[in-house]
């Protein structure tokens, strides 16, 4: 116990949001010091990194044939393990810059429907990356303590969490899951979506930062308005090969990302039908919370709620849900007595 609050007096404990698109860190007492895309820039044939975050994201599309920009973190989970260790190690380093000893405890934000397998690789990267002690929660959980949800009450709250590869969808009561649905969709596949709907309909390919520009500026599951925005898009044209520009409007967009939009309602309108009676009032009282990036789409939250008849929130942060719930999680680490996953 005593060696315990000495750790803590040296040590730089973080909350480790591992999102596909972006990993955020909050540090005890700090606060968010780190939003990062995950993205790893490395020499071909010898595998050293040249840049890690936002320079490495710079690079995405733009790199010459020696140098590859890889997203190692592929729907939530870790699909090239050497590139997210070293990953980790970079921006813990970066944030544990003190010249101490003592190694952080960390908590990262994992998708719910993850194997122990996958789990196993998480734990063994931040170990690797150089951490004391790691405990492992579910984003959507530690979305819900970020969002200030009361999730110790005896009462249903669901959150619907999109992150950059993964969709959860969870029923919260009592400080722990009673349900989580998770589905393997997120706001790159929104990306993705406007990406192939370009190609096929108007012979145009664009690539994914193109892509997820327009979703920003146009994207949309909902008419907020009667006002049609448009936006011109540079590409390539697929038939002769040139540069070429086209002018779409949000609505055409709206229809590109349709199919997405309805898996995400599919997996809100599932756990709705598998919640307990009770828990399910709860919820049509207290509405629906949303967090995570993808969450961010215009006319989403009113999408889903027309779609389900519950009301739907967009929560204050979106973006800094999981992070701020792990750096909590941190934070009351002593009181829970669940220890670690």
């Amino acid at each position: 116990m005593v060696l315990d609050k000495l750790y803590s007096l040296f040590s730089n404990d973080m909350g480790i949001d591992l999102g596909t698109a972006n990993t955020l860190v909050h540090v005890k007492g700090q606060g968010i010091v780190l939003s990062e895309p995950s993205v790893v820039a490395v020499e071909n044939g010898t595998r050293r990194i040249l840049a890690v975050g936002q320079e490495a994201k710079r690079m995405l599309g733009r790199t010459p044939g020696d140098i590859i920009a890889i997203r190692p973190m592929k729907n939530g989970v870790i699909a090239d393990f050497e590139t997210v260790q070293r990953m980790i190690k970079f921006f813990i380093q970066k944030v544990h810059s003190r010249k101490t000893l003592v190694k952080p405890r960390i908590v990262i934000g994992i998708p719910s429907g993850i194997t122990e397998v996958e789990k196993r690789a998480v734990k063994e990267s931040a170990e690797q990356a150089g951490a004391r002690e790691i405990y492992l929660i579910e984003e959507s959980l530690a979305a819900a303590i970020g969002a200030n949800i009361p999730i110790n009450e005896p009462a249903g709250n669901m959150v619907i969490d999109i992150g950059g590869g993964t969709t959860e969808v969870s029923v919260i009561s009592l400080g722990g899951m009673v349900l989580s649905n998770s589905i393997r969709i997120g706001g790159d596949d929104f990306d993705e979506a406007i990406v192939q709907y370009l190609k096929k309909v108007h012979n145009l390919i664009i690539g994914e930062r193109t892509a997820e520009e327009v979703k920003i500026q146009i994207g949309n599951a909902y008419p907020a308005s009667k006002k049609v925005e448009t936006m011109e898009i540079k590409g390539r044209d697929s038939i002769t090969g040139l540069p070429r520009t086209l002018e779409m409007d949000s609505v055409e967009i709206r229809e590109a990302l349709q199919e997405v939009i309805n898996a995400v309602v599919e997996v809100v309108r599932s756990t709705l039908d598998q919640t307990p009676p009770e828990l399910a009032a709860d919820i049509v009282d207290r509405g629906i919370v949303m967090t995570g990036g993808g969450s961010l789409l215009k006319g989403l939250p009113e999408h889903l709620s027309q779609e389900t008849g519950v009301p739907v929130f967009l929560a204050e942060n979106p973006l800094t849900c999981v992070v701020l719930g792990t750096g909590r999680y941190l934070e009351e680490l002593k009181y829970i007595q669940r220890g670690k996953y």
